[in-house]
């Protein structure tokens, strides 16, 4: 078995152990239709937040589809959920783009009898669970495995790149307040956060202006963003340090190759995985307007990856 596979198994067991999905609830399954819809369809993160929801689904008898926008696009992502609820869905297992778009089209969703179950990033909006990494703390992760790095160069201050998606993807936000937490009382600058839409083209394109500004080190706040990163220091060949957040099949090969020094991996498997049994076990019970399972928020883990521990 792989390093990756243990992991994902681990982290599952584990998720179990904290009675994310109550007893009985395979039983009552019935033929639910559950719409997992994401940010898009671009990243792996995604990619594979679908596997472990088919996994689930497939165990308990659900009736899975998974919509998402070809891009990031609130408008987009809109239509899915509105496209769900025509379509009849039981439950929307969410991934939303920003707090606020979404709402209106969610409240919407409930009021037509649609539960709504959050994976890796919640709106503004109630719903019965939250599955997510703590991406401060990833983040955070990330920036003193960067400084531990920068050290032992001996390297002790100097600009540093920052790239994200957008001002409204609240996940990665955090992951970048947290990076940037791990420099506060340093004598690291940490220069304005350019926004890449998760492109992996712009984000290169960004990361080699930052390099050409003389920084030391490129931070990437998600799949998209990290490859550009990568990239660029790849083709700069100038010493720069390249890191970021998403252990897609691109960016684990960037850590090995030397271009990213280190990810921050999520378990996005899990948080399909268990999103789909923690619908089922809303939709098989009696739940009050308003009410969340318990426990609402569930930390789906994260790693960061270095050529040390990469998974076979």
């Amino acid at each position: 078995m792989s390093k990756r596979k243990v992991l994902l198994t681990a982290l599952v067991m584990a998720l179990a152990a904290v009675s994310v999905f109550a007893s009985g609830a395979a039983e009552d399954s019935g033929n639910y239709s559950v719409y997992l819809i994401t940010m898009d369809q671009m990243d792996q993160h995604w990619v594979n937040v679908n596997r472990g929801a088919e996994d689930a689904a497939a165990e308990l008898g659900v009736d899975l589809t998974w919509l998402a926008p070809d891009v990031k696009d609130d408008a987009k992502q809109i239509e899915c959920i509105n496209n769900a609820v025509a379509a009849g869905a039981d439950c929307i297992l969410l991934a939303a783009n920003g707090p606020e778009a979404c709402v209106a089209a969610l409240k919407e969703a409930s009021e037509a009898g649609v539960e709504i179950v959050y994976v890796d990033s919640a709106a503004n909006f109630p719903g019965r669970r939250l599955l997510a990494t703590d991406n401060r703390a990833g983040g955070k992760q990330i920036g003193e495995r960067l400084i531990q790095e920068l050290t032992a160069k001996g390297i002790t201050s100097g600009m540093i790149g920052v790239i994200g998606v957008n001002a409204a993807t609240e996940s990665c936000n955090q992951r970048e307040y947290g990076f940037r937490d791990a420099f506060e009382g340093t004598d690291f600058t940490l220069l304005e956060t350019q926004y890449c839409q998760g492109d992996a083209a712009q984000a290169k394109d960004m990361a080699a202006n930052f390099i050409a500004q003389g920084c030391i080190a490129v931070y990437g706040a998600n799949e998209g963003s990290t490859v550009g990163v990568g990239n660029a220091v790849m083709e700069a060949g100038s010493g720069v340090i390249g890191c970021g957040s998403d252990s897609s099949d691109m960016n684990l090969s960037l850590v090995e190759r030397g271009a990213l020094l280190c990810i921050m991996a999520q378990n996005p498997y899990a948080m399909g995985y268990e999103g789909v049994k923690s619908a089922v076990e809303v939709l098989s019970s009696d739940m009050a307007p308003e009410a969340t399972l318990d426990p609402y928020y569930v930390d789906t883990g994260v790693e960061v990856i270095t050529k040390d521990n990469l998974p076979e």
